[in-house]
């Protein structure tokens, strides 16, 4: 058995993502239906001290990076208290966050102290009542809050998260690409997926990242790649010239990232998914304690991860070769 988590196309995994809770205090209408899901119970939730185990025993095959995610990961109490468990792991080089941002501000500063390096906030709107209609009741104002928190206790650089949407946000483009101008963050736009969608109403909403790229040539800004953003995602990221921040492209769709791919996901519930949008997955939970068959689940689990998501197949209905997930992306961690 290799020391290493290397699948078949010879993609090597030294990033893990971990979704701590499926629950939400928001509805964001591409994560999560308006009537919400049926949450998995407590004692279904992986606890702190498996979540541990499972990343000592990954730090060991070469695992050096961590995104724990949701659902909404601070809905999840004493979250400090994991990232401190985690961040005393020897291999483990970073721990990120992403969050919506509505409660991030209160607990900023317990985070940074437990070993947290840097966080992704969701920021879908830079408009308030559009804000809330997006996130189904969130309020903009404690986001705004939250990136300040995070600029003051030293998570940088801060990437928010944009999900753009036709008729809802795709005319803020601009609106965010002038907000790299004048702060040093990044902001990360991100294709709308097909996640636990059982039908093609996501196509309604879907836009191309073209458009980003349309929008800078429109405007006369001259566009340069950017090396210098720091992170484990599939961004591909540039910088308006004279801008304080960066932008970030992320289309699963329109141009997969899979050849790159490397990173692993485990839900709340504990199950490993090689991949985000098939259905495979693998539960950790009977292998506490066993050390060999954790490893080996792991390497079963990368044997069967695809070359690629074919999530662009959905989009032209083309026939796809595996079983697409039916969890949405709340129950998933993104």
């Amino acid at each position: 058995m290799s020391n290493q988590l290397i699948d078949r196309f010879g993609r090597v995994h030294d990033y893990l993502r971990i979704s701590v809770t499926d629950r939400c205090n928001l509805r964001c209408v591409y994560c999560m239906p308006e009537e919400g899901l049926e949450f998995e119970p407590e004692d279904r939730v992986l606890r702190f001290d498996e979540i541990a185990e499972v990343v000592r025993v990954l730090a060991g095959l070469g695992v050096r990076k961590l995104r724990l995610t949701g659902g909404e990961p601070l809905v999840r109490k004493h979250l400090e208290k994991l990232i401190g468990m985690l961040s005393v792991i020897p291999g483990i080089e970073d721990i990120a966050l992403t969050t919506n941002g509505i409660y991030f501000a209160a607990k900023a500063e317990k985070l940074r102290a437990a070993g947290l390096t840097r966080v992704n906030i969701s920021l879908d709107s830079l408009k308030a009542d559009r804000f809330s209609f997006i996130t189904r009741g969130g309020d903009i104002r404690r986001v705004l809050e939250s990136i300040e928190a995070a600029h003051r206790v030293g998570l940088v650089p801060i990437k928010l998260n944009v999900v753009l949407m036709k008729g809802l946000n795709d005319d803020e483009i601009e609106d965010f690409l002038q907000m790299t101008m004048e702060r040093p963050v990044q902001i990360r736009f991100i294709e709308y997926m097909p996640i636990g969608h059982q039908d093609d109403t996501w196509k309604a909403r879907y836009v191309p990242l073209s458009s980003v790229m349309e929008c800078c040539l429109e405007k006369g800004w001259i566009v340069e790649p950017s090396e210098k953003v720091y992170g484990n995602g599939p961004s591909r990221n540039y910088r308006i010239q004279g801008a304080q921040g960066s932008f970030g492209l992320i289309h699963p769709v329109s141009d997969h990232f899979c050849e790159a791919c490397s990173r692993l996901r485990i839900t709340a519930d504990g199950n490993i998914k090689p991949c985000l949008f098939w259905s495979d997955e693998f539960n950790v939970r009977r292998h506490m304690g066993n050390e060999a068959a954790l490893k080996e689940l792991f390497f079963r689990a990368l044997d069967i991860k695809p070359q690629n998501h074919e999530m662009a197949q959905t989009l032209f209905n083309q026939e796809l070769s595996h079983m697409p997930t039916v969890r949405r992306m709340s129950q998933i961690g993104g």
